[in-house]
């Protein structure tokens, strides 16, 4: 138990800064593009507690208790975009929609060359508690960033899918958020139970990252 907390210690900060980064991403590029309602809310500063979700904290609590460890799931508190502010309704909320991938990425990418840099080896990163929160850091991002890339909504990937649709079918697919509760626990069960799927597509992506690592 002792050291199941320590690894709550180390992820649930790195976890919850990421998603944090992942949200202002989507109020900073809406707000680049003529919204700026997330910043009239003070939902793009980096304080945490202005993001946090009550709901998506607990979900994370339990997942990572009820999994000992081995998952880790949880969401913040989406940040308000009025997509009436943009000059193209459907690429607006496309480019708000790849900004928190995009930022995910860049958090993994930094991560990777920190690790390929200083901590070659998997071994090397079970020396601390510094080199465990980099790692963690990498992980989790990339699957934030793929995750969220999905194309179930309300996640960013239906966003980008429809950029992409006719008017008529982008009003009946974002019509669809409204079930996005529903969505997110069936896709959480689907991965729970088929999780295998969403880690061949993620092992690939640990191994161009950090080919010296041996996943």
């Amino acid at each position: 138990m002792g050291q199941l907390l320590i690894q709550l210690a180390v992820t649930a900060p790195v976890l919850l800064l990421s998603m944090v980064i992942h949200e202002i991403s989507h109020g900073y590029m809406a707000y680049r593009l003529g919204d700026d309602t997330a910043m009239q809310r003070g939902r793009l500063s980096p304080n945490p507690i202005k993001h946090l979700d009550p709901l998506g904290s607990l979900v994370l609590l339990l997942t990572f208790l009820g999994s000992q460890g081995a998952m880790m799931f949880g969401w913040a508190k989406p940040v308000p975009i009025n997509p009436g502010k943009f000059k193209s309704h459907q690429r607006g909320m496309a480019y708000v929609g790849i900004a928190g991938p995009m930022a995910n990425f860049l958090l993994a990418s930094l991560a990777a060359l920190i690790l390929r840099t200083a901590y070659p080896h998997i071994g090397d990163v079970e020396t601390g508690l510094l080199p465990i929160a980099i790692f963690r850091i990498f992980q989790l991002n990339i699957i934030l960033m793929i995750f969220n890339l999905i194309p179930v909504p309300p996640l960013d990937g239906s966003r980008i899918v429809g950029a992409f649709l006719p008017p008529k079918s982008y009003i009946k697919w974002i019509q669809l958020d409204q079930y996005g509760m529903l969505f997110i626990m069936l896709l959480l069960f689907a991965l729970i139970n088929f999780g295998n799927g969403l880690y061949n597509v993620i092992l690939p992506i640990y191994r161009l990252f950090l080919p010296t690592y041996g996943f």
